[in-house]
């Protein structure tokens, strides 16, 4: 579509109120919006650039945008023939799983398991847009397409670095790979477009830390930030796995995942992903999260072992696509106790239940929330005043900070 001088650019508006707002999850979905968006790097995270004149149907472009964008507007998923959990989202399927391939489970954060499916249906004939570590400079992480098992396999494990895994890269493909939000996004733009939606793959996620915390990660660690490494992964290689890098001078670093996520990565996560209702990929159609042993008191043992995914389909084609894989034997299944998953994921639990105060505690602070419609969040809290109070009030603390920084 051609651009007109001078005219009105309320795309350009609409995105860059939505970074002001420091509510952009760096998604990158949209840039299959318009091509003169393009995703950079600001501040140690993904962020869209508008650059060029205003297409003529930009006011179009921009209702694409208000629809879809994760800083804007999330909505709860109800898929045909599923039931619903608060929590955990659509279900018409969930085990127990893991990959039967050794070298798959090993590589894998929690068992292998989208690793395994991308591969299946890859060797299917499908495009599958994934991310991975830069094979030029692996502290950052960039989208691939995975067309082999050598490419599933160099695709493996999580990469807790800010990347735009639902951007061009995407565009096309007939499988992506994606955080929830970027699920949420794609399968929002598709619907307002009418087209059909990509086979979706997502996991259970905590947040997006920014660039800056894997450098000073590996700098506390003896690996400068101008230093370079030829091998980094966050998590895989074994469960839980460690963070691990090399640098090309034999120089190493290995960090527990406790230590790595809990003291340095997690708590430098932007800050729309404090503000999340969904880290458990809804509109995707396979879902993947860790499913780890618990203590008395229901918290995770982080002991190593072989990894295992709690896998949920959530639409009749994921469903579909985990039974070819579970009769095909790419994949080994077990029952999966749904209230067993909601004691081991008691963070997914908890940012969902008592989100309401985080939002509120937002608001009093200046900020805006993202419309969240159809989670029954106020359902969800309505036993827990104290709590809400204390999310309330730790929010206004953590947001003066934020914004005074």
């Amino acid at each position: 579509m051609p651009v007109m001088p001078g005219r009105r650019d309320p795309l350009r508006r609409d995105i860059d109120e939505v970074i002001r707002r420091d509510l952009c999850s760096g998604c990158g979905v949209c840039e299959l919006i318009s091509d003169r968006v393009t995703m950079t790097d600001q501040d140690g995270f993904r962020r869209p650039a508008v650059t060029g004149e205003a297409e003529v149907d930009v006011a179009e472009r921009a209702r694409r945008f208000a629809s879809s964008c994760p800083g804007r507007v999330v909505l709860a998923q109800r898929p045909e023939g599923s039931s619903r959990d608060d929590f955990l989202g659509p279900i018409t399927g969930a085990w127990s799983a893991w990959a039967t391939d050794p070298a798959v489970r090993y590589a894998g954060s929690s068992g292998g398991t989208l690793t395994a499916i991308a591969q299946h249906l890859a060797a299917k004939g499908a495009t599958v847009s994934s991310v991975a570590a830069s094979p030029q400079n692996p502290r950052r992480t960039v989208p691939v397409q995975i067309m082999s098992r050598e490419e599933a396999l160099a695709s493996a494990g999580s990469r807790y670095a800010p990347v735009s895994a639902g951007g061009r890269v995407a565009e096309g493909a007939s499988v992506m790979v994606g955080k929830p939000c970027e699920a949420s996004a794609r399968r929002a733009l598709d619907e307002a477009t009418g087209e059909g939606s990509p086979v979706m793959l997502s996991f259970f996620c905590a947040g997006t830390p920014s660039q800056g915390a894997t450098d000073a990660l590996l700098e506390k660690n003896g690996i400068g930030r101008e230093d370079v490494v030829d091998d980094l992964v966050y998590r895989g290689r074994g469960w839980p796995g460690d963070f691990y890098a090399r640098a090309p001078d034999g120089r190493t670093v290995a960090v527990d995942y406790t230590t790595s996520w809990g003291r340095s990565l997690g708590p430098a996560v932007q800050w729309r992903c404090r503000l999340c209702v969904d880290g458990v990929g809804e509109s995707a159609d396979i879902t993947a999260g860790d499913y780890w042993e618990s203590d008395e008191r229901g918290y995770p043992l982080f002991d190593d072992a072989a990894g295992r995914s709690a896998l949920i389909a959530r639409t009749a084609r994921g469903l579909e696509i985990v039974q070819e894989c579970i009769e095909s034997g790419v994949l080994e299944v077990a029952p999966l106790d749904i209230d067993a998953l909601l004691g081991v994921q008691r963070y997914q639990v908890e940012r969902r239940k008592y989100l309401v105060g985080r939002l509120m505690g937002n608001r009093v602070t200046g900020g805006r929330n993202p419309r969240y419609r159809g989670f029954n969040l106020w359902w969800l809290v309505r036993r827990s005043p104290i709590r809400l109070f204390h999310e309330i009030r730790g929010t206004v603390a953590r947001a003066r900070r934020h914004r005074s920084s």
